[in-house]
């Protein structure tokens, strides 16, 4: 696989899901990009809770607050998260809204101290489903 048909598109708070990310990207060299939320999340752990919290429990969709590459050139999406409550954060339902994933192949992979990727794994395949992509696990 080359760089020019994969990207990795990762949102990291902790820095943990970037160090993921980038690893990988050493594995398969392809591009990378991390994702942002226009409004940042607070610093602080209780801050992140309750702003995470409050975002799922009023599904609430942050907005993207840098623009993506153009994903026509990539076949292959790898996007990574943090898992939150058992699901990812709702800035990659975020990702899924406001980005076309028509015809690409995505592979979900997800940093947890507790939470196995599994538990995600359905939250992510309806939103690339429902984008037209298709959920592909390695």
């Amino acid at each position: 696989m080359t760089a020019k048909r994969s990207l990795i598109i990762y949102f990291s708070v902790s820095g943990t899901t970037k160090k993921a990310a980038e690893k990988l990207q050493q594995r398969i060299g392809a591009d990378i990009f991390q994702l942002q939320p226009a409004v940042p999340y607070p610093t602080s752990y209780d801050g992140l809770v309750a702003a995470g919290q409050n975002e799922k429990d009023h599904q609430i969709h942050p907005k993207l607050g840098n623009p993506l590459p153009n994903l026509s050139k990539y076949s292959k999406i790898y996007v990574g998260y943090p898992t939150w409550w058992s699901q990812p954060p709702m800035i990659i339902h975020s990702l899924f809204e406001q980005v076309d994933f028509t015809g690409k192949e995505v592979v979900a992979f997800s940093t947890s101290a507790s939470t196995p990727l599994a538990d995600t794994i359905d939250v992510i395949e309806k939103l690339a489903k429902k984008n037209g992509a298709t959920l592909v696990l390695e």
